[in-house]
């Protein structure tokens, strides 16, 4: 495991002291302390970077807010646990600073540390980072409608499927049904490289159609083996307009003999503000076919509430932010909580987004939660990758 540096900036003797004495317990060696930034700077000079500093803010001199901006631009720290007294709001305020400030938010203990929070937040750090998938550029440039057309006649556009987990038992209870362009000259693109362009040029809906029935056909050749999956569809603002959408589905439907409750289509909240009427009759349609509607990217918009109370949806999809900020932002572990009773309550299920670490993984464990979806668990995978996955078999813990 690696040897952490940590610096311990606090002005009071014993509550530096203890704070010394927690870390310790938790296995850092001759962890560093300082009683004002203007020393606190001067050590860290002396003896090289710290990995992690935990900060007051409040004290004589050079006060924390002053010593973390020139910690930054010095490059002499990484990471930041607040440590402070000071009100809640303005901890949070200060926490936001921190990360303008490019140094990676591990959380706020306030005084006295507690053991327990000191531990995850240090797990949390030990942690490596994620690892992203290769870089899709963001845009093509000029991406022709005819370059677009040939690929779609091609059937360039392919689904890839990156599975939903059981948090508890680390196995497969669906799947999210993405997007790809196996380009000819580029590889592999990612919807962020073409969908805009494709809607332009009129595209999206043959595009869509094709998903259906890739989707539908995996599903049909697992159905015949006895397994069953469940797919989720993502459905953009102008296709759910669309009126002739519920006859395509239902087609795809009809054509691979896919029990309808096998299937989820998810709408993202921002493209609900202002559904036209045919929007609306449509998910009534989905729902009344016995299709699942999911609510996507969940707290990410301004008026999941609203819509929750107006519209058929019978799932949650929580966005990844408030999982990114769990183990940093105590308010965001509240938005799990209050999410996963809303859902509870309203007799939906909920998704959690964006689970990335073990870390992660057992935080929403401890909260409740019981669905996931993130790299913790699996990457999105083709339609052959996907049958050849273990699925029913629990994951490798990492």
């Amino acid at each position: 495991m690696k040897t952490l540096k940590i610096l311990v900036l606090e002005d009071h003797p014993v509550q530096q002291l203890l704070a010394v004495e927690q870390l310790r317990r938790l296995g850092v060696k001759a962890p560093l302390a300082a009683f004002d930034g203007l020393s606190a700077l001067r050590l860290l000079r002396e003896q090289g970077a710290a990995d992690i500093v935990l900060c007051d803010l409040q004290m004589p001199g050079m006060d924390g807010l002053e010593f973390l901006r020139r910690a930054s631009e010095e490059r002499l720290v990484r990471a930041v646990i607040l440590f402070s007294l000071i009100e809640a709001d303005l901890r949070r305020a200060v926490l936001q600073m921190v990360s303008l400030h490019g140094l990676i938010v591990l959380g706020d203990v306030g005084k006295p540390a507690a053991l327990a929070d000191l531990q995850t937040m240090l797990e949390f750090y030990r942690q490596d980072e994620p690892q992203l998938p290769a870089a899709l550029p963001p845009k093509l440039v000029a991406v022709s409608p005819e370059l677009l057309r040939q690929g779609v006649e091609q059937h360039q556009f392919v689904s890839y499927y990156q599975p939903k987990f059981n948090l508890q038992q680390a196995s497969c209870c669906g799947a999210e049904v993405l997007m790809r362009w196996h380009h000819p000259q580029l590889g592999v693109l990612g919807p962020g490289a073409f969908l805009e362009a494709l809607e332009s040029a009129g595209l999206l809906d043959q595009v869509l159609r094709q998903q259906l029935d890739q989707g539908m056909a995996l599903q049909r050749q697992l159905l015949d083996r006895g397994e069953e999956l469940e797919l989720a569809f993502n459905l953009q603002p102008r296709q759910l307009a669309c009126s002739e959408v519920v006859v395509h589905i239902r087609q795809a439907i009809e054509r691979h003999r896919i029990p309808p409750r096998l299937l989820t289509f998810e709408i993202t909240e921002v493209g609900l503000v202002e559904a036209p009427a045919i929007s609306l009759e449509n998910l009534v349609r989905l729902r009344m076919m016995e299709c699942n509607l999911a609510i996507d990217d969940f707290g990410a918009g301004y008026s999941s509430l609203q819509r929750l109370c107006e519209l058929p949806f019978n799932q949650i999809k929580l966005d990844a932010h408030f999982v990114r900020e769990l183990v940093r932002q105590p308010r965001c572990r509240a938005v799990v909580g209050a999410s996963l009773a809303l859902a509870h309550n309203l007799q939906m299920s909920l998704v959690v987004e964006g689970v990335e670490t073990a870390l992660e993984r057992r935080l929403l464990l401890e909260m409740g939660c019981t669905l996931a979806q993130g790299y913790w668990y699996a990457r999105p995978m083709s339609a052959a990758d996907l049958q050849a996955w273990p699925r029913a078999a629990p994951a490798v813990v990492r």
